[in-house]
């Protein structure tokens, strides 16, 4: 009779407990349940002398059928209709631990040649075993199943039949529970049959037991029996596979999937016929157990056998390939339910009034408190939220394409910012990046940005939500620049993206919210210190001495020789003070470099001797541009905007351009032709210099010898958003059409 004790037996030999000596029994068995191991291998004994007088010869045997091929459809109805479920639910893992202890750790190992650790297995199984004390309920039908195995399958029965005989038994049991019962009862029955085979050489009970089963040496004949154990392991790890799988679908959270999600439906209706080929398969391996009975002194052979166990193993593990696809189905159907979830709390946790930013920094970057989430640009140590709590913290979101210029201004905003007391805050960068696309070539360059950052950074770009990149990517619009929110001590949102007003003020801008901007705006007016401010003190200078300043960019070699000798044979014939100064082009990075080597030779004029400068001098009027479409400005009335579209527009010409400007606000703007046409033209406006200032006498003489034809084209970065669907031509007010470029420059 199967008991739990037995069942224990098995494990403890298993795993090394020495269950010779009385003590030892004593310690783990009770004398009563001790004797009833030794009555049951006496019983199984006599129960053996029945069977072998109807054991066919394993030469028989080996044309017994397979299984069945009927239409698996038909089989399901079958199948289904011995299922009558009564609602009891049953822990399954703990049995599924105990089976695959017994069949796959030790037993399979044993058999592929791996040396099985003991000592620290065995502390972990008896505490299982220790607090496991659903045994006693399921004993029965264990057992009632390990009878069926043992006698259907030495009996030479067919497989179909026995496995629906299993399934009736059964009925009142979910299928997961179905299958792991199942896997027990074969557990018992392999394990006794492991148990005496092994002990045989060395226990007198267990060799009296196997000279009465008359069950081969396994010493001897290892070689001849190893095919056998080698493809009915493979067929018992198959179906502890589905097995697996079944018992996984049936933990699913009920609250994200239900039976009727599409996911979890398609793979209900294929659990039952999947349940069938485990059952069908752990009878098969019953067979080959029970065939082993009666060999002791023949020869055996293991072809078929092995073969037909090999076969099953392949629709098994067919069957199970497809359940764990659904099963990965289902877990990103949750993953996403769940990211939905996690998605709509964040929106409502930027909805709440907060005492501090915590709640808000632990959603948006990692909300566990596992791991040190973010490190310490300066020290390169791993540091918690907490340094955040309460402060002012700027989200630096991009992804790994972050220029060496955003940074290295940035570095210097935020150095500024921490030795001012009064305009401190703190940085994050959250770096967003595909999983998908994610390498060790990818490894190397976050690792390299990481290293260039004086302020904060997560220190794994994956720990970040996907909940949370949704939010940034659907609500602050992140697509592929740089953005920088902004959020307040306790959590709120200053800015939605702050870098345009960072870029234009630095750190005048903080506490960076969207009134801060529009005040500063007030400040503004379109001045030659509004373009250069915070890029070339020495601009600044000369406009202070009073000198007339020239602002030139392009990269037409021959226009910009032409153009800079006119200028300075001009001013030395009206005899005032220029100073020129070449601002390059926009988006030009490796050009500009070949530009500063040539200015460098040639001393055309004054040049800025790195193209961060000229990227932070563009990159500002596009910042000017942006921030005034988010307030709602046009070109027709903001004169700011309409002088920013001009130089925009310059910029997109193939030619180059000038601005002179005396003073802070006096300014004269060209394109490159118009531009040296006037210079060359000087005898005709030089008469009004004297009265009205070179700057204004330029002006008028470019107003009124306008181009009778004119083509401006603004080129704006469509990756930063918030383009607008109308813009103006700042020359002659007429709306400009639009029209999608695709670039791709390899410098």
């Amino acid at each position: 009779m199967f008991n739990k004790a037995l069942f224990h037996f098995i494990l403890l030999y298993i795993y090394g407990i020495n269950t010779t000596t009385n003590t030892q029994a004593k310690t783990y068995f009770p004398p009563t349940e001790f004797s009833d191991i030794c009555s049951h291998f006496s019983n199984m004994s006599n129960h053996t002398r029945q069977l072998t007088a109807t054991t066919p010869k394993i030469n028989q045997r080996k044309e017994r059928r397979m299984f069945s091929t009927s239409d698996d459809s038909a089989m399901t109805k079958q199948v289904q209709a011995t299922h009558a479920p009564d609602g009891r639910e049953i822990d399954v893992k703990p049995i599924l631990q105990i089976v695959d202890e017994i069949l796959v750790r030790f037993i399979a190992r044993t058999v592929e040649g791996y040396e099985v650790k003991r000592d620290q297995d065995a502390l972990e199984m008896t505490a299982v075993l220790a607090e496991f004390d659903m045994l006693d309920s399921l004993a029965y039908i264990i057992n009632k199943i390990s009878c069926e195995l043992s006698c259907k399958c030495s009996g030479g029965g067919d497989a179909h039949s026995s496995t629906m005989v299993l399934l009736g038994y059964m009925s009142s049991y979910a299928w997961h529970a179905k299958v792991v019962l199942t896997l027990a009862a074969f557990a018992v029955i392999f394990g006794e049959f492991w148990l005496v085979a092994q002990l045989s050489a060395e226990n007198t009970l267990a060799k009296s037991v196997a000279l009465l089963k008359q069950l081969p040496d396994l010493a001897e004949n290892f070689m001849s029996l190893k095919p056998h154990f080698e493809a009915l392991i493979r067929l018992v790890k198959a179906a502890m596979e589905v097995t697996t799988c079944i018992v996984q679908f049936k933990e699913l959270p009920s609250e994200y999937i239900s039976e009727d999600t599409p996911p979890m439906s398609v793979a209900s209706t294929h659990i039952p016929i999947a349940s069938y080929w485990v059952i069908r398969s752990i009878v098969a391996c019953a067979s080959q157990i029970a065939s082993l009975i009666g060999t002791r002194n023949e020869s055996i052979s293991s072809t078929t056998e092995a073969w037909e166990l090999s076969s099953l193993a392949h629709k098994v593990t067919s069957i199970h390939e497809h359940l764990k696809n659904q099963l990965i189905l289902c877990y990103q159907y949750i993953d996403d339910k769940r990211h939905i979830e996690a998605f709509h709390n964040l929106t409502r946790l930027f909805e709440t009034v907060h005492v501090d930013n915590m709640k808000i920094l632990r959603a948006l970057i990692y909300a566990k408190d596992d791991i040190l989430p973010l490190v310490d640009g300066t020290t390169k140590s791993r540091a918690s939220l907490e340094v955040l709590r309460r402060k002012h913290v700027l989200l630096l979101i991009s992804d790994l394409d972050l220029s060496q210029e955003e940074i290295l201004v940035l570095d210097n905003l935020y150095k500024d910012a921490r030795s001012r007391g009064d305009t401190h805050y703190e940085m994050v960068w959250i770096p967003v990046v595909d999983k998908a696309v994610w390498n060790d070539v990818n490894k190397q360059k976050f690792e390299y940005l990481q290293s260039l950052m004086a302020w904060y950074s997560v220190c794994d770009p994956f720990i970040i939500e996907p909940s949370a990149v949704k939010y940034i990517k659907e609500v602050w619009n992140f697509s592929k620049t740089a953005i920088l929110v902004a959020l307040d001590p306790q959590g709120r949102l200053s800015s939605p993206n702050a870098v345009h007003m960072i870029w234009i003020w630095g750190n005048l801008a903080f506490p960076f919210t969207s009134e801060k901007e529009e005040s500063l705006w007030k400040q503004e007016i379109w001045s030659l210190e509004l373009l250069v401010d915070g890029i070339d003190p020495t601009v600044l200078e000369w406009m202070a001495d009073g000198k007339l300043v020239c602002l030139y960019g392009g990269e037409d070699l021959e226009w910009i020789e032409k153009f800079t000798a006119t200028a300075l044979s001009v001013a030395k014939a009206g005899k005032f003070q220029l100073e020129m100064v070449y601002v390059g082009k926009s988006n030009a990075k490796e050009r500009m470099q070949k530009m500063i080597k040539t200015f460098n030779t040639r001393k055309f004029s004054y040049f800025w001797p790195n193209v961060t400068s000229i990227w932070f001098f563009w990159t500002r009027l596009e910042s000017m541009l942006y921030s005034k479409l988010q307030h709602g400005r046009t070109v027709e009335n903001d004169e700011v905007m309409s002088e920013v579209m001009t130089v925009l527009s310059f910029d997109g010409s193939d030619r180059g351009w000038a601005i002179f400007c005396n003073g802070a606000t006096e300014m004269a703007r060209a394109k490159g032709d118009s531009a040296l046409v006037c210079l060359q033209d000087f005898d005709k406006w030089k008469d009004r210099v004297e009265e009205e200032g070179v700057v204004q006498a330029m002006k008028d003489y470019l107003d009124k010898n306008k181009p009778p034809h004119h083509c401006n084209r603004l080129i704006l970065p469509g990756s930063t958003g918030g383009i607008p669907q109308k813009v103006v031509c700042a020359e002659c007010g007429r709306q400009m059409e639009k029209y999608f470029m695709y670039r791709c420059c390899v410098e």
